[in-house]
């Protein structure tokens, strides 16, 4: 059974950084496609980043080169690295696991 926890959200300034950890307690993690989204308030969710079970990355243009997407298969966890926050960035962030699995949401709030 697939059950994914998030981590890591949190207050910061603009221009300050933040890591978000997903971990997955199922089996399927290393196989699988990792997703982070992101919803702001009385906003749709949107797509941030992807990271394949091969490796291979794709972003928002609205996040290229100033996040990155990463993951240890041998924790099973994912994790976006967040540089360069912006206030526009604040949202509840979400993993996504094989395109059906979803995490509870963590909150990242930025500061002007």
């Amino acid at each position: 059974q697939v059950q994914l926890v998030e981590s890591g959200g949190g207050l910061v300034q603009g221009g300050g950084s933040l890591t978000l950890s997903c971990t997955d307690s199922g089996s399927i993690f290393y196989i699988t496609d990792m997703d982070w989204y992101r919803q702001a308030p009385g906003k749709q969710r949107e797509f941030v980043a992807r990271i394949t079970g091969g490796g291979s990355r794709n972003y928002a243009d609205s996040v290229k080169g100033r996040f990155t997407i990463s993951r240890d298969n041998t924790k099973n966890t994912a994790y976006l690295q967040m540089n360069s926050l912006k206030v526009e960035d604040t949202a509840t962030y979400y993993c996504r696991l094989d395109s059906i699995y979803w995490g509870q949401g963590t909150q990242v709030t930025v500061s002007s």
